[in-house]
């Protein structure tokens, strides 16, 4: 079959890698896809806003299945166009993107259908804000309702914290209408663990136990940025927490979806929290992760085109899904500014290919001439493979070193909480 992926960053990069790999897919293209998606991929230059653009152009390719990367496309329904068109697409409609596009949305699904999250409230108004803030105190948890980049969340430490970042979002629009309501919620202690799944609509095939390292400096400290790093397999969540995770919070919201009218088909990703009462969750995503992606691709052992075909069809076993022994761990570099800002067009340096044990996922790259320049905040995803976390750890920052550009910036603690 041919198989088109719709994104350009490097989480679409790691999954036009994974199915160029796939028995099942003969083709694979990617729309807009990048320079180096073009090294695994044929590169369809359209905009994916475009619908009528993309649906004459993927019907031309004769695709047989498109995987809708990005969220935001997902949130604002490119799946359901696709489909009304005959199209099979591995991602949530419009309807069940809600999840992500808006977490007042997730949160009274969870309160509804008893999920365990953290609690909470909603406003639209700073003086009631505050006054919340006020009663439950700090450390507090101050989230925009709506995407903003993973970046619409802060994790307040005092109360003047909370009050700067309900100010930022509600009166300064720091992200637009994104931050017109703002959730506020307690404050969950503990380490965070990402938990992926296949589905397709009723069945839940969990993915390998992934974590993120949210926070641009070492030792999580300074603002959140879209993820600096990720290791797998996280064993933070032990195989009885993953269990627990599965069937007191993935299936049940999968259950709750198709309960709501808006069965969900795709990948289901849930942030949680490993609390002393066991997972919560922190929030959900209706697409893979970026950088987790980055880190359970290369270790799938199964026939990627088959399972994300068959959860668009309702037919998911979990025998389709199998996974590599041994660990990964991805170390993203940024370029300079990066989260405020970033910057475009430094030249990078140092060995880029791709190797048996390690890869590179490029984030936000761009072709000039024979080389690579920098084109977004973060730029390259640099991934070892090994038998143990060690091992991959050693192999992802023996290439960090050997790759550089202007004002290049990475965390050098990747992977470090695994071994505490």
């Amino acid at each position: 079959m041919k198989v088109c992926v719709i994104g350009s960053g490097g989480r679409e990069h790691a999954l036009a890698w994974r199915l160029s790999k796939s028995p099942s897919v003969e083709e694979v293209l990617a729309l807009p896809g990048s320079a180096a998606i073009a090294e695994v991929a044929t590169c369809l230059d359209v905009d994916w806003h475009d619908a009528d653009a993309v649906t004459a152009v993927l019907g031309a390719n004769e695709v047989d299945l498109v995987v809708v990367g990005p969220e935001e496309p997902l949130v604002l329904g490119v799946s359901d166009v696709l489909k009304d068109k005959g199209f099979a697409v591995f991602g949530p409609s419009k309807a069940a993107a809600q999840l992500e596009g808006s977490k007042v949305f997730a949160k009274e699904i969870m309160k509804k259908y008893n999920i365990p999250t953290a609690a909470y409230d909603t406003f639209t108004d700073v003086t009631a804000a505050k006054k919340f803030i006020d009663e439950v105190g700090a450390p507090i948890v101050v989230k925009a309702d709506g995407l903003a980049a993973g970046k619409g969340v802060v994790v307040a430490q005092t109360k003047e914290e909370a009050y700067a970042a309900v100010e930022d979002m509600l009166t300064a629009h720091r992200f637009g209408s994104a931050g017109g309501t703002v959730v506020i919620e307690e404050f969950m202690s503990g380490e965070e663990a990402s938990l992926l799944a296949f589905v397709d609509g009723t069945h839940v095939v969990p993915m390998i136990a992934v974590q993120d390292h949210k926070r641009i400096y070492d030792g999580d400290k300074g603002p959140n940025t879209g993820g600096m790093g990720t290791y797998a397999p996280a064993p933070v969540l032990t195989q009885a927490l993953r269990e627990e995770a599965v069937q007191k919070i993935l299936l049940p919201m999968v259950q709750a979806m198709k309960a709501e009218g808006m069965p969900y088909v795709g990948c289901l990703y849930a942030g949680l929290m490993i609390t002393k009462e066991g997972p919560k969750v922190v929030e959900f995503n209706v697409r893979f992760g970026d950088p987790e992606t980055q880190v359970i691709m290369p270790l799938f052992d199964g026939d990627l085109g088959e399972v994300m075909m068959a959860c668009t069809e309702g037919t998911l076993t979990d025998e389709m899904v199998s996974w590599k022994s041994g660990s990964a761990a991805c170390v993203m570099l940024a370029s300079a500014g990066y989260p405020e800002s970033s910057h475009k067009g430094d030249v990078i340096k140092g060995d880029l290919t791709e190797q048996d044990t390690v890869m590179l996922f490029h984030s936000g790259t761009a072709k000039q001439g024979d080389h690579y320049v920098t084109a977004g905040g973060r730029v390259l995803g640099i991934v070892g493979l090994g038998n143990d976390l060690r091992h991959a750890l050693d192999r992802a920052y023996n290439r960090v070193e050997t790759v550089t550009f202007d004002g290049c910036q990475f965390r050098r603690d990747i992977g470090q909480k695994a071994f505490k």
